[in-house]
């Protein structure tokens, strides 16, 4: 069975072809370049964007996968939550397929299919339920009791900005590219300088799930500003600096978060989802964590499965299809 998934929720335009639920062939069209001009992502541009990379990014995952549209099974593809114009890009183009070869189209959830990336390359036992996984990324942060493959409960989520938006807003804030999390990472990793916390640690009410990262980008804006004072710019080491003490803020309080709710709901399983989950100092606290506490701890096998990509919409469009036929 030959399945296509289409992943247009934002700025990449991704598509995917899977072969009885093993990827044979993925490709992904970035907008990074284009975003950079305006250190955000413009929903009218982003949109415009994948209405022109679509078809040749189709084009060329057919021909990576040695199959003709004719074979296809089954078409998927993200419908919310997502940039509402990239999005209808995405199904337009799935739906009119899917009619016009009369073959069954998934909708697919976002964040459903982020949490189901840890399926890429691993078997069905290996996420062992339930767990408390933490979907983390540029429009959303929550943490979910993950009670069996298609049972999920929301237990906790931002009350404002998500990390990954604050790490795109940190970076604006100190003139660096879009998106802010690689580069932000790729910096504090070369901060040589201890932890000082200069940074408030947001955890809310003690027993709460929900997450809040306004109060701490403000910080980080405060902190820019004084260091400004006297210079037009930062310098090297004070973007390094702050660079490593938003990202280390970030770690802890989303480790915090993740290992509070696994301990209220006597859990002992953890799964990380999302694209913030490609950030090496968050996947790393959280896995040394788990081995000291003694919990299973899964991330995506690659940091291609936690972007946002056709991969992650497959494999769930796949595991929904066998569900149900």
């Amino acid at each position: 069975m030959y399945l296509l998934a289409f992943e247009t929720s934002c700025d990449d335009t991704s598509i995917a072809i899977f072969c009885d639920g093993k990827l044979i062939a993925m490709k992904t069209r970035s907008q990074i370049r284009e975003h950079n001009e305006t250190k955000w992502v413009v929903p009218e541009v982003a949109a415009r964007l994948h209405a022109n990379n679509i078809f040749g990014v189709l084009e060329e995952v057919l021909w990576e996968a040695k199959i003709s549209l004719r074979e296809i099974d089954v078409i998927a593809c993200t419908q919310s939550p997502g940039l509402m114009p990239s999005l209808l890009v995405g199904m337009s183009v799935a739906k009119t397929l899917a009619k016009t070869l009369s073959k069954p189209y998934l909708a697919i959830d976002h964040i459903e299919a982020h949490m189901f990336a840890n399926y890429i390359g691993r078997e069905t036992s290996d996420i062992p339920f339930p767990s408390v996984c933490l979907t983390v990324s540029g429009g959303h942060n929550e943490l979910y009791l993950w009670k069996s493959m298609f049972e999920r409960e929301k237990i906790g989520e931002t009350l404002d900005d998500s990390a990954g938006e604050a790490f795109d807003k940190v970076a604006k804030m100190m003139g660096l590219e879009y998106p802010g999390g690689p580069i932000i990472g790729k910096l504090a990793g070369e901060y040589a300088g201890e932890f000082r916390g200069i940074f408030p640690k947001v955890l809310l009410d003690k027993n709460s799930h929900d997450f809040s990262f306004s109060g701490l980008k403000s910080a980080v804006k405060r902190e820019v500003d004084k260091r400004m004072m006297n210079s037009p710019s930062l310098n090297e080491n004070d973007i390094r600096e702050i660079a490593f003490e938003f990202e280390q803020t970030v770690v802890n309080i989303l480790s915090h978060k993740l290992f509070h709710a696994a301990e209220m709901h006597n859990i002992s399983s953890l799964v990380l989802a999302g694209w913030v989950s490609a950030n090496d100092r968050l996947r790393e606290t959280i896995e040394q964590l788990a081995k000291e506490k003694k919990y299973h701890f899964l991330a995506p096998i690659s940091k291609i499965y936690s972007q946002d990509n056709a991969a992650m919409v497959g494999i769930l469009a796949h595991h929904r299809y066998m569900k149900s036929s």
